[in-house]
């Protein structure tokens, strides 16, 4: 499994815009058939930070994403909407073990 964490902040008069950006291409991700979780999470002390958190069956599964109209999409709106630069963190599952 490859897990990727993407850290946002959104600018607080953006946030509204941010939320239907990022629930839409939440759920085409969601529909994607290597994705196998893709949660959107804030901050409880910070209204304006949020986090991706993203799981895809391998590489191939990632890069499959990243070829999607809804993730150009995103790729091209997002940076408006932050504060900072988006940060994207790759990970790989060590426990549970990897799907096969």
């Amino acid at each position: 499994m490859q897990m990727v964490i993407v850290r946002l902040e959104v600018k607080p008069e953006r946030v509204d815009d941010f939320l239907k950006l990022v629930s839409f291409n939440a759920s085409e991700s969601r529909n994607e058939p290597g994705n196998l979780r893709f949660d959107v999470v804030r901050s409880v002390d910070n209204a304006t930070i949020y986090r991706l958190y993203e799981v895809y069956r391998d590489d191939a599964a990632v890069r499959a994403h990243q070829a999607t109209a809804h993730y150009s999409r995103w790729r091209t709106e997002i940076e408006a909407l932050l504060v900072t630069p988006r940060i994207s963190e790759k990970f790989t599952s060590i426990f549970p073990e990897p799907y096969s």
